[in-house]
């Protein structure tokens, strides 16, 4: 309920917050000390001045075509009807151009951009003094959008639906709440999580859009056009060779590239050749599927500690000296894409491919089952 005799009141010390918030819009990082290349997930010097290398237009936008084509024409339409376009929630593993698409996304409605991190946003009012600064039709976008808070997130309700802000004004018995109307806005929400993020909160996003990881071919290309942006010479089974060591992220694949440009430079005429990436990845410890230290080590453990498994997720954790969560989250899935472990109730198995991978003998009982306490 609204009490306007209050408003005044409410909108000046509103209007106080928002200057203050305003001037504080940005991006929350990672530190990104001590950073594997392969680690997507965590930023890193190289990736801050990527701006450079991400594409401006859907048509200059590489793979995710089924992606590209519906978003396109939900843009086309939101242009044609002169409206802003329905909020657009973003799902897939990081690395895979979420944020690249937003701001693109922005870009093709001629709308102002705006990007934060669910983790920037610690209190109602810093969310509050964000959209009371947009334009009409910015896109607004979010990173991390599981991670909100619940009071924030109960705001962004009401904003999202109605495109108004409930601002409390006053303490105790004498609090009164006034509605204060905000532009018409697009939130871009993106998430490495689907899971982690509420019902309610999905339900309010009218687009929604999953990423899948890249085919070699889509990165060769993706780093062909990195290349020519930094003005290096790279030869074609390079570009295929460096796409297969790229864990399908383009992420990686621009920063596996600029290692390799540092490669060509020092020990070359500075063209990235096959035998160039060869021994970069080498010294890099990159093998041909995008395996790094961590991910052999995991295998490794696997077979040497637990005869090929199975084993929980919190024991292999410990033996290899990482955390649950990022085992689960980040190391696991790609090795289980890979075909090299899986996941039964009793635990982590590694296959006969990551013998094979690893250059180590397969027994047919070395894994799936334990010996009996009897033979």
């Amino acid at each position: 309920m609204a009490y306007n005799n209050n408003k005044d009141d409410g909108l000046n010390e509103f209007s106080q917050i928002a200057d203050q918030a305003a001037g504080s819009l940005k991006v929350v990082r990672a530190d990104s000390s001590g950073m594997n290349i392969v680690r997507a997930e965590l930023p890193s010097d190289d990736d801050a001045s990527d701006g450079s290398l991400r594409p401006k237009l859907l048509d200059e936008f590489l793979g995710q075509k089924e992606i590209k084509e519906n978003l396109s024409v939900f843009i086309q339409a939101a242009r044609e009807r002169r409206e802003p376009l329905d909020h657009l929630f973003l799902i897939g593993p990081p690395g895979l151009g979420k944020t690249t698409l937003a701001e693109i996304t922005a870009h093709e409605l001629g709308a102002d951009f705006k990007v934060t991190s669910a983790p920037a946003l610690d209190k109602p009012k810093d969310l509050a003094g964000i959209l009371s600064t947009i334009s009409p039709g910015t896109v607004f976008f979010i990173d991390e959008i599981h991670r909100l808070k619940p009071a924030i997130e109960e705001m962004l309700y009401i904003a999202m639906e109605d495109f108004e802000l409930d601002w409390v004004i006053g303490q105790g018995a004498a609090a009164r709440t006034v509605r204060i109307p905000i532009p018409k806005f697009t939130l871009v929400g993106a998430t490495t999580k689907a899971g982690m993020v509420s019902k309610p909160l999905q339900t309010r996003f009218g687009i929604i859009q999953r990423f899948n990881f890249y085919t070699y071919e889509e990165l060769a290309s993706i780093i062909k056009r990195s290349a020519a942006i930094l003005n290096t010479k790279i030869d074609d089974d390079a570009a295929i060779l460096m796409a297969k060591s790229s864990r399908g992220t383009p992420r990686v694949a621009n920063r596996v590239l600029r290692r390799m440009r540092d490669f060509a430079q020092f020990y070359g005429d500075g063209r990235i050749t096959l035998k160039i990436t060869q021994d970069g990845l080498k010294k890099l410890q990159i093998d041909s599927l995008g395996l790094e230290h961590y991910d052999r080590e995991i295998l490794l453990s696997i077979i040497r500690n637990f005869g090929g498994g199975p084993v929980g997720a919190e024991t292999l954790a410990i033996s290899i000296g990482e955390a649950q969560d990022t085992l689960e989250d980040y190391y696991e899935p790609y090795l289980i894409q890979c075909g090299l472990i899986q996941r039964t109730p009793r635990g982590r198995i590694v296959t006969q491919k990551a013998y094979q991978h690893l250059g180590l003998e397969y027994s047919s009982n070395a894994t799936g089952s334990q010996p009996s306490l009897f033979e």
